[in-house]
């Protein structure tokens, strides 16, 4: 049983039900849904024979992001090859599924606290599409220590710099923050401080605050308007946090074993209480600041 003002919510029945679909319900479980070395490209193999199940199954993965935030930049990746999915591209949405095979029960943990800050993780992998250059942004939104949004998706632009993905990255999350903001006012829960980006650049911490603009800085400048605005008005706090702490990674590169447990765990990503779980969800380390 979970504690006194905690709720666990998971999709055991329907994760169970896309193992069948796959027929992936008797399949080894792995540890992580994509590997750290992996770079999908469109060629590469073979036309995968089936591509209306690969369709079907990546549609399904999407919805079970919804309490599995973990798999969000892997569902994302594959999702990017539907029109023509290659042998390659359906073993690596296999994968995602036999990782999904030994969590099934897990899901995300929410518990009752009087912290409503709004803190968020924010992060962008440069260039990291091995086709077209363009970067990867990932964030999160936390409502004090639980976890109510979160992104992963590809840059619809390619960046020339890694300051300049950081910014297309925290432009995005100042458009959704003043979105959550104006929700927040609406059901009458005032914020203490302003909302608080964590981003693991210090150039992009720094240029945040500096409204001095440089050469380098020409090609990105609505971005950094944008930002540097919030910053100014106090709508906005963006403080760097060390790279080993950035759990926006996890939404924005295949991490290794270690890694990718550590962030999933921060993400409140949890057992079934009644599985394993008997004491209920643990605070995060990762936002007690």
């Amino acid at each position: 049983m979970l504690g006194t003002g905690e709720l666990h919510i998971s999709q055991s029945k329907y994760i169970l039900d896309l193992l069948r679909r796959a027929g992936l319900s008797s399949s080894k479980p792995i540890l992580i849904p994509m590997l750290s070395s992996l770079k999908l490209i469109s060629d590469g193999s073979e036309s995968y024979e089936n591509p209306t199940l690969y369709r079907s199954l990546v549609g399904g993965l999407q919805y079970a992001t919804l309490t599995h935030p973990e798999i969000s930049f892997s569902v994302n990746h594959v999702s990017q090859f539907m029109k023509n999915p290659k042998q390659h591209h359906w073993s690596a949405l296999k994968r995602i599924i036999r990782y999904l095979s030994g969590t099934y029960h897990h899901g995300l943990c929410f518990q009752k606290s009087t912290d409503l800050r709004v803190l968020v993780f924010a992060d962008a992998d440069w260039a990291s599409d091995i086709e077209d250059h363009r970067s990867t942004s990932g964030y999160c939104v936390f409502l004090g220590y639980n976890p109510v949004f979160w992104c992963s998706r590809k840059q619809t632009a390619v960046s020339r710099s890694s300051i300049e993905a950081e910014f297309r990255c925290l432009a995005d999350v100042g458009a959704e923050i003043l979105w959550v903001l104006k929700l927040l006012q609406e059901l009458g829960i005032p914020q203490p401080i302003a909302p608080t980006v964590y981003c693991d650049n210090l150039s992009a911490v720094m240029f945040s605050a500096n409204p001095i603009l440089h050469s380098r800085s020409k090609h990105f400048e609505v971005d950094l308007h944008f930002v540097q605005d919030r910053v100014f008005k106090g709508q906005l706090r963006v403080i760097h946090i060390p790279v080993d702490s950035q759990i926006a990674d996890v939404l924005t590169k295949p991490l290794s074993t270690a890694s990718f447990e550590k962030f999933k765990n921060k993400l409140r990503v949890v057992p079934q209480p009644t599985m394993s779980l008997r004491g209920g969800c643990k605070e995060p380390s990762c936002i007690s600041n």
